[in-house]
C-alpha cells in the first residue's frame, strides 16, 4: 500500500440544481437526488482489461456517495461511487456517464494539501488510475 499524508485546506460547499450534470462539476461527498445516469456495477469477469456491467438511472432517485477529483492529463478526473434509491429499491455503483441532478444535490468538497497525485493511464485495465507523482 502506498499513501501520502496531507492536510485539509479549504472546505467548499456546492449546490447543483435540477437538470445539471453532476459529472461536469466538482465532487467529493454528495447528498440529494439524481434523475439520470449510467453507472457500473462491476466487471463481467475477473480478468483484464475489465469489461464493465452497466446499469442506468432513468427516473428520480435519492443519492449519496463519495468521490475524488485528481488531474487526468489536462482535465479533472472524477471517480465517484454512490448509492441510488427509489421506493424499496437500492442500487449502488460507479457513476460514469450522463448524470443529471433531480431538484437539488448538495456537494461538500475537501481540499487536500501536500499531496502530489494525478490519474495515470493504466495499460492493463484501460482505466486512468490514481498515482503519486513524488
Amino acid at each position: 500500500m502506498e499513501y501520502r499524508v496531507g492536510s485539509i485546506g479549504r472546505v467548499i460547499v456546492v449546490r447543483f440544481t435540477d437538470g445539471e450534470d453532476l459529472l461536469n462539476g466538482p465532487v467529493f461527498q454528495i447528498v440529494g437526488g439524481l434523475k439520470k445516469g449510467g453507472f457500473v456495477v462491476g466487471p463481467e469477469e475477473e480478468k483484464m482489461p475489465p469489461k464493465p456491467v452497466w446499469r442506468e438511472l432513468t427516473e428520480s432517485h435519492e443519492a449519496f456517495g463519495f468521490g475524488t477529483i485528481f488531474w487526468d492529463e489536462e482535465k479533472p478526473g472524477i471517480h465517484f461511487h454512490g448509492a441510488y434509491s427509489k421506493k424499496d429499491t437500492v442500487k449502488s455503483g460507479c457513476l460514469r456517464r450522463d448524470s443529471e441532478v433531480f431538484l437539488i444535490l448538495e456537494v461538500v468538497i475537501f481540499e487536500l494539501k501536500g499531496i502530489d497525485a494525478r490519474r495515470i493511464p493504466d495499460a492493463e485495465t484501460g482505466l486512468s488510475l490514481l498515482g503519486f507523482v513524488s
